[in-house]
């Protein structure tokens, strides 16, 4: 397996092309925006400089990994050559269907297609194609460059031969898979969103405020991040599309999304990406602040 193409330059995307690149392996990166290749190959290079700065990679190393990335704007030439397709689009089951036919028609007959969804069913996605015992799941970790995880997601009829692979690959490129059967929220999320829904509720229903609930889990429990700056890291829009995957999924009350989340969802309000969520992140420091609405 030499060549990957990575399907989506964002957060995800352009830290799964990093690691494969970095890796030796070679990488297309596919975006329908140029613009979104633009800063993803930018994002690539400043992580890379950090990482020099550390002394953790050499002026080489960055080199050699900035040389292994290739763009594109067509996702149909940019999955023609591919030995594994790793799509990090957005958490939309539509999209990421729409996406696999596309992949399932151009890509070789013998390429292995996963796909980084954090929550969305790998049976369904595989449904979208034509060779479902090839299709599985990576659920990389955000930031991917950091973080060891890789939950590694079988659908029904993914391949034993083909769960050997990709949990062989990841060890390659220094991660640590773990396998998990295809429900929803797989393992991760199952557990992670019902404890950031509750932080909300227990914000929503005036138990605590913002800074409060975060110390109280960061000290009490030794979480490196409160839940509630999590849910501001992943993304409100993010958290609020994984718990309706949960909801629908399962049919429990217990993942429905508490009503304080769709209203700033609503709202706008996206978390770290759109400047506010439960903290404000316009004032340009690594101080947490806490958001106006929640003082």
């Amino acid at each position: 397996m030499k060549n990957i193409t990575v399907i989506g330059a964002g957060t995800m995307g352009n830290g799964i092309a990093h690691v494969f690149a970095m890796n030796g392996y070679q990488v297309t990166l596919v975006d329908i925006a140029q613009a979104a290749l633009d800063k993803a190959l930018a994002t690539i290079e400043k992580n890379l400089d950090r990482m020099l700065k550390k002394e953790r990679i050499t002026a080489a190393d960055k080199d050699a990994t900035l040389a292994n990335i290739n763009t594109n704007t067509d996702l149909a030439k940019g999955v023609a050559n591919a030995d594994l397709v790793v799509e990090a689009a957005t958490e939309n089951v539509d999209i990421k269907l729409k996406i696999f036919q596309t992949i399932d028609e151009n890509a070789p007959a013998d390429a292995i297609l996963a796909s980084n969804t954090s929550s969305i069913s790998i049976t369904k996605i595989a449904a979208a194609t034509k060779r479902a015992t090839q299709v599985i799941g990576m659920h990389f970790m955000n930031p991917v460059p950091v973080m060891k995880l890789v939950e590694v997601i079988r659908g029904y009829a993914t391949s034993d031969e083909v769960t050997k692979t990709i949990m062989e690959l990841s060890k390659k490129i220094g991660k640590v898979p773990t396998e998990a059967n295809d429900y929803p929220g797989f393992v991760a999320n199952r557990i992670l969103l019902p404890m950031i829904n509750e932080a909300i509720y227990t914000l929503h229903e005036g138990v605590a405020g913002v800074a409060e609930i975060d110390t109280v889990m960061k000290l009490g429990m030794a979480h490196p991040m409160g839940p509630l700056q999590l849910a501001d890291f992943i993304g409100l829009d993010v958290c609020l599309s994984i718990l309706h995957v949960l909801h629908d999924g399962f049919g429990q009350p217990k993942y429905a999304p508490c009503p304080l989340l769709v209203n700033m969802v609503t709202a706008g309000k996206m978390g770290r990406k759109s400047g506010e969520g439960f903290y404000s992140y316009s004032h340009g420091t690594k101080e947490l602040i806490v958001a106006d609405a929640f003082k």
